[in-house]
C-alpha cells in the first residue's frame, strides 16, 4: 500500500509539471476566477439574510412601502452574480485550452518516445493495449484536467468560505453540520475507496479487450479459414466479462456514493431546520439567519458530494496516467555507437569524406587519440562465436560463426525455430547478442550507430507492411528524399513497374489497409522496390517468396535477382530451389550450424541438406 501511495504521489507531481510548464499565467487566471466564482456564491447566500431581515420584513409591516432601496440592492447583487458567471465561463474556457495543450504534449511525447523503443517492447505487448493508452487513458486525463480538478478546487474554496460564514452566523448549528460532514467523509472513504480500486482494474481490462479485438481484426481471414468464430467469441466473452465485472463494481460504488452523500446532507438540512426553528422561537436567531443558514447547509454539503463523485474520475485518470508514464518510462533503445556512414571519395589514393553524393560510402571511425579513419563500405559480415537468447537464461543461438564476403549470397535453411530469422535480426541490431562478436567490414557493429548501420542494410520480409498513401509514397519509404525518377527506376529494377502502370492512377494510386486490393505478390514487389531505392550494399531476404504462388514467385525472383547483383545477400527460404546458386548455405538445427558449403558440396555430403533437398527430411 505505501508503494502504491508513493507511486500515485509521483504520478501527481509529474502531471503538475506538465500542467504548469507553459501555462503559469493561464493557471493564475483560472485560480483567481475559481475563487471569485466561489465567493460570489457565498455572498449570494449571505445576501438572503440581509434581504429578509433588513428589507423584506420591514416592508411587510409598512403602510406605504418604498421599494427603491430593495431594487438598488437587487441590482448590485445582479452585477455580482454576473461577475460570477463571467469568472465561471473564463476558468472553464481556459481549462479546456490547458487540458488540450497538456494532452497534445503528452501524446507527442508518447509517440516520439515510442519511436525510440526497442523491437522487444512491441513483441511483448499487444498493439491494441498500446493503442488503448493513446485513447482511453489519455481521455481520462482530459476529463480530470478540464472538469474534475476545477470542480474539486471550486468546491473546496466554496466549503471553506461557507464554513467561515456558518461559524459567523451560529456555532451550534455549524457543529451539527460538521457532525453530518464527518459521517459523509466515512461513507465517502468506504464507497470511494472500493470504487477507485475497480476503476483502476477497469483501465487495465479495457487495454486487454482492445488488444484482443485488434488481434482478431488483423487475423479475421485466419479466423474465417479455420472456423475459429465460436472460439474467438468465447475468448472475447471471457475478457469482456472481466471488463464488465470491473466496470459494474466501479460504477455501482460510484453511483450510490452521491445519493448516500446527498441523503446525509438532507438529514443535516432537516436537523438544522428543526434546531434553527427552536432557536428562532427563543429569539436567538432571526428568520433571515435561519433561511441563510439552510442555504449554507446546501452550499456546504453539495460541493462535498461533488468532490466525492469527482474523486472517482481523478483516481481513474491517475490509473491511466500511470499506464501512460509506464510507456514514457520504458528504456529507450541503447545506441553506444560512434562510427557513422558518410559520403566518400578517393583523393590522392586515400578515402576522404565528401559533402556531395558520390555513390561511394565509407565508415567514419573516430579514435580516442583524435585520429579519424575511413573504411570503405563493402558489405562484408562476420559472426564470431555468437551466443544469443531473447531471454538471458534461454539461449537460442549457440556458437554461430560465419563469414559473408563482399558480394556473396549466403542462405540459411532449417526447420522452423532453428534460428534463421534470429540471425538476420542480429545483423541490424534489432536485438543485441549476449556473447561473441558481429563485424561489419571488420568493424564491431556495437561501434556503429544504429541508424547508420540500418541505413546500409535492406530488408525484404515475408509480410510486407504498406501504409495509407500513394504507391509512390510507399516506395519512397525506402528513401524519403528520393525524386520521382529514382522511385520509378527502383520500381523498374524490381519488376513492380509493370503492374503499377496498369493501376487506375499509376504511381499516384492511393492504397489503404496495408495494401487492400493488391495481391501478395504485388505487395512483395513494392517491398523489393523500397529496398532497391535504398540501394544498400547488404540485403536480407526473409522468406520473401514463401507466401506467393510459383508464377508470381518467378516475377518476384527476377526482381530480387536484379536487386542482389553486386550485393552481399542473406537469404532465408523454405523453397530450396531458390538458393541453389548461393555461394554459401548454412544448415541450422536448434540454433547451431550443423552443415555449411555450397549446394554441390552439401549434396555430396549426403547429410541433412541432402535429406531436405531430396524430400527425405521435412523442412519443418
Amino acid at each position: 500500500m505505501p508503494k502504491t501511495k508513493g507511486k500515485k504521489r509521483k504520478t501527481i507531481k509529474r502531471l503538475l509539471k506538465y500542467v504548469t510548464e507553459g501555462y503559469k499565467l493561464q493557471l493564475a487566471v483560472v485560480l483567481v476566477s475559481i475563487i471569485i466564482s466561489a465567493l460570489v456564491g457565498v455572498i449570494g447566500t449571505q445576501f438572503i439574510k440581509y434581504l429578509i431581515d433588513d428589507f423584506i420584513t420591514p416592508l411587510l409591516g409598512s403602510q406605504s412601502p418604498d421599494y427603491t432601496r430593495l431594487l438598488n440592492v437587487i441590482m448590485i447583487m445582479a452585477v455580482i452574480y454576473l461577475v460570477g458567471v463571467v469568472c465561471t465561463f473564463t476558468y472553464n474556457r481556459l481549462m479546456v485550452n490547458i487540458s488540450q495543450g497538456v494532452l497534445n504534449k503528452i501524446r507527442t511525447q508518447m509517440f516520439n518516445h515510442m519511436q525510440k523503443l526497442p523491437i522487444k517492447y512491441f513483441d511483448s505487448r499487444t498493439h491494441g493495449d498500446i493503442m488503448s493508452t493513446y485513447t482511453n487513458d489519455v481521455d481520462t486525463l482530459r476529463q480530470m484536467l478540464s472538469q474534475s480538478i476545477p470542480q474539486v478546487f471550486s468546491a473546496c474554496v466554496s466549503m471553506v468560505a461557507v464554513l467561515i460564514a456558518m461559524l459567523a452566523t451560529n456555532i451550534y448549528l455549524t457543529l451539527v453540520v460538521l457532525a453530518m460532514v464527518i459521517l459523509m467523509v466515512f461513507v465517502s472513504r468506504y464507497l470511494g475507496g472500493n470504487s477507485s480500486r475497480f476503476f483502476v482494474k477497469q483501465q487495465e481490462d479495457i487495454g486487454k479487450v482492445n488488444g484482443y479485438i485488434e488481434e482478431m481484426m488483423e487475423g479475421q481471414k485466419v479466423v474465417k479459414v479455420f472456423n475459429y468464430e465460436e472460439d474467438s467469441k468465447a475468448k472475447f466473452d471471457d475478457v469482456n466479462e472481466q471488463l464488465c465485472d470491473s466496470m459494474t463494481k466501479a460504477n455501482m460504488y460510484a453511483n450510490i456514493l452521491m445519493p448516500c452523500i446527498m441523503n446525509i446532507g438532507n438529514l443535516g438540512y432537516v436537523l438544522v431546520a428543526v434546531i434553527g426553528g427552536i432557536l428562532s422561537v427563543n429569539g436567538i436567531l432571526t428568520i433571515g439567519s435561519i433561511a441563510a443558514f439552510l442555504q449554507y447547509v446546501k452550499a456546504f454539503t453539495n460541493p462535498l458530494g461533488q468532490v466525492s463523485q469527482q474523486m472517482n474520475s481523478i483516481i481513474m485518470a491517475l490509473a491511466g496516467a500511470e499506464r501512460i508514464f509506464d510507456l514514457i518510462d520504458q528504456e529507450e533503445e541503447v545506441d553506444e555507437g560512434y562510427v557513422t556512414l558518410v559520403n566518400a571519395k578517393m583523393e590522392n589514393g586515400k578515402i576522404v569524406e565528401s559533402k556531395e553524393r558520390t555513390g561511394m560510402w565509407a565508415w567514419k571511425h573516430p579514435h580516442k587519440d583524435g585520429r579519424i579513419t575511413y573504411t570503405r563500405l563493402r558489405g562484408q559480415v562476420e559472426f564470431e562465436n555468437v551466443q544469443f537468447g531473447y531471454e538471458p537464461k534461454k539461449r537460442i543461438l549457440h556458437d554461430i560463426s560465419l563469414v559473408a564476403k563482399e558480394g556473396q549470397k549466403v542462405s540459411f535453411v532449417g526447420a522452423t525455430g532453428a534460428g534463421k530469422t534470429t540471425i538476420t535480426n542480429l545483423i541490424n541490431r534489432f536485438y543485441d547478442i549476449q556473447d561473441g562478436k558481429i563485424r561489419y567490414d571488420r568493424i564491431n557493429i556495437r561501434k556503429i550507430k544504429k541508424d547508420d548501420l540500418r541505413r546500409s542494410l535492406g530488408m525484404v520480409l515475408q509480410d510486407t507492411s504498406l501504409f495509407t498513401g500513394t504507391i509512390r509514397d510507399n516506395i519512397r519509404y525506402g528513401k524519403l528524399n528520393a525524386t520521382d525518377e529514382e522511385v520509378e527506376s527502383a520500381a523498374k529494377l524490381s519488376n513492380a513497374d509493370k503492374f503499377i502502370k496498369h493501376l487506375p492512377q499509376g504511381y499516384d494510386t492511393m492504397i489503404t489497409g496495408n495494401g487492400e486490393g493488391l495481391s501478395q505478390g504485388q505487395r512483395q514487389l513494392l517491398s523489393i522496390a523500397r529496398a532497391a531505392l535504398n540501394n544498400p550494399p547488404v540485403l536480407i531476404l526473409d522468406e520473401a517468396t514463401s507466401s506467393i504462388d510459383t508464377r508470381t514467385e518467378k516475377i518476384v525472383q527476377e526482381g530480387m535477382d536484379k536487386l542482389m547483383k553486386g550485393r552481399t545477400v542473406f537469404v532465408i527460404a523454405h523453397r530450396l530451389s531458390t538458393i541453389k546458386n548461393s555461394d554459401l548455405i548454412m544448415v541450422l538445427d536448434h540454433g547451431r550450424i550443423i552443415e555449411r558449403g555450397n549446394h554441390n558440396e552439401l549434396i555430396a555430403q549426403k547429410g541433412t541438406y541432402y535429406g531436405l533437398y531430396t524430400g527425405a527430411i521435412e523442412i519443418d
